[in-house]
This record gives structure tokens, sequence and C-alpha cells, in this order.
């Protein structure tokens, strides 16, 4: 493997573990939003705003498109680009929905299927 073959690896093992993370962090935002704002009743100004769902669903097609794309050219697997769309399509309808359990149901779905999608990319690597 050359010097290149090797950094390019990096990059896309690197890619897919931050889509994992923030993965990770999207399902734990869903639950405790809900959790804090049905329990406590404070944040829902900040934790339901619609731009940071926006904002998140972009950087997440970014990752998932730069990192399991470039795995699908390189192994030529498609099931994690499929699941990865999926679980995005999921995280987009999410959007679409009124705030509250439904939204935080069908995101925490979506994530759930990228990380999916990103770990399966991650080992056709191997």
């Amino acid at each position: 493997m050359t010097e290149t073959q090797d950094t390019n690896s990096a990059i896309r093992r690197h890619l897919d573990k931050t889509g994992i993370a923030i993965s990770a962090l999207c399902a734990v935002h869903c639950v405790l939003t809900i959790i804090i704002v049905s329990g406590l009743g404070v944040g829902g100004q900040f934790f339901f705003s619609e731009e940071i769902h926006r904002y998140a669903l972009v950087v997440a097609l970014i990752i998932a498109a730069v990192g399991i794309g470039w795995g699908a050219l390189m192994h030529r697997r498609r099931e994690p680009f499929v699941i990865a769309m999926m679980g995005l399509s999921f995280m987009g309808g999410a959007l679409a929905s009124p705030h509250g359990t439904q939204e935080a149901i069908l995101t925490i779905i979506g994530v759930a299927l990228v990380s999916l999608g990103h770990l399966l990319n991650l080992r056709a690597h191997k």
C-alpha cells in the first residue's frame, strides 16, 4: 500500500468514526431534550430549535456522503451506502414532523442506521 493509500484510508476511517460519534451525540440530544424539556420545562427554545436540526442533518449528509460514498467506491459494497442513506431519509423525515416524541423516534432510527452504515463501511475496509 502506498503512502497516499494509507493517508486516504486513515481519512476514511476518521470520517466513519466521526459519523458514528455524531450519530451517538444526536441520539443523546433527542433523549435528553425530551427528558429535560418535559421534566423540567426548560430549554425548549434552544433544544427544539429547527436550525440545530437542519445544520445537524447537513453535517451528517456531508460526512456520510464523503465517508461512506468514498468507501463504497473503494470496497464496492453497497450495503453501507444504502443503509446510511435510509437513515438520512429517516432524519429528513424527522424534520418534517412536529417536535416531540415522533420526531425523536424518527431521528433515533435515522442516526442508528447512519451509524450502522459507517460501522459496515469501516468493516468493509478490513
